[in-house]
């Protein structure tokens, strides 16, 4: 083993992380990953990781850095200090990436936690989708201390194309996702009802995702959210549930502070709402699918 080659660990080979371990190994970085789908593990190692698996307790004493893109601050609570977590067996002053969408509160207390270790934590939320993933080109929202991001640096130049350096106060960094998962949000609910009322009225779907793509009511998130409405193909690339998860985030993060969100607020209900019509796994464009009276591309009414 090279022992003067960084070394990280991607934890959740998901759409993101799969992207972000396979940016770190065309960095030249010596990549590992963990996750219990064993056909992402092998995919990582077909891709040139180092190894894979359901744990990292065979790897983590070698580890530089680990770099967390799972589901929510239970899965990081457990990847990191659960029966398998990978924690306990990393080298005092190792940095941990924390670039799930959680809470200021949570990310405060597992930084907490790994302090105590001798480790450094990064509270560095990410955004652009498995593409930008892939391409080693995500956004990155980042607070820490000086410490963690120079400890992190090689992750960071290998992930990110760009990274907003926020503060030295953990918690920053989520909070800005949790602002921009508003509008991330608000503009996938405001796509859908968009193309509902075009459905409705009878406007053909391609024709009006043309004409919004070239013009003034475009977004980031109609154009690539609603395109899946036009093709009627709902696979997963980010789920309804993700924004339940993410938009319940808001809507509490509003209420700690008591101030009002009257559009992520009926947002946060379309997509819950959606998830208990049995959408919950589905693309999170699958929100159009609860509108009523309407013909979608790909979609049979019961």
């Amino acid at each position: 083993m090279d022992s003067n080659r960084y070394r990280v660990c991607v934890v959740g080979l998901g759409s993101m992380g799969m992207g972000a371990a396979r940016s770190c190994i065309a960095a030249g970085l010596a990549t590992y990953g963990i996750d219990l789908n064993p056909a992402a593990c092998q995919a990582l190692r077909e891709a040139g990781a180092e190894d894979g698996g359901a744990d990292g307790l065979a790897f983590a004493g070698d580890l530089d850095a680990v770099l967390l893109l799972v589901v929510n601050a239970a899965q990081c609570r457990d990847a990191l200090f659960g029966p398998r977590g990978i924690a306990p067996k990393l080298r005092p002053g190792a940095g941990v990436m924390v670039s799930s969408t959680i809470s200021a509160a949570d990310s405060r207390a597992l930084a907490a936690e790994l302090q105590a270790m001798g480790l450094l934590m990064l509270d560095a939320p990410v955004s652009g989708g498995a593409a930008k993933a892939g391409a080693g080109e995500m956004t990155v929202m980042a607070a820490g201390p000086r410490a963690a991001f120079d400890r992190l640096r090689p992750v960071l130049d290998a992930v990110a194309g760009k990274v907003y350096e926020v503060g030295e106060e953990i918690g920053l960094g989520a909070t800005v996702k949790i602002v921009h998962q508003l509008l991330a949000g608000v503009h996938i609910a405001a796509g859908a009802e968009a193309m509902a009322l075009a459905a409705r009225a009878g406007i053909p779907l391609d024709t009006m995702y043309e004409v919004v793509t070239h013009a003034a009511g475009n977004s980031w998130m109609f154009e690539n959210r609603m395109k899946h409405v036009v093709d009627g193909d709902y696979t997963p690339h980010s789920a309804v549930d993700i924004f339940v998860k993410d938009l319940r985030l808001v809507t509490e993060t509003a209420l700690s502070l008591n101030f009002p969100l009257p559009l992520a607020s009926t947002a946060y209900a379309m997509f819950a709402n959606a998830s208990n019509a049995g959408f919950g796994r589905e693309d999170d464009a699958a929100v159009i699918k609860t509108f009523a009276g309407i013909d979608l591309p790909g979609v049979r009414r019961g």
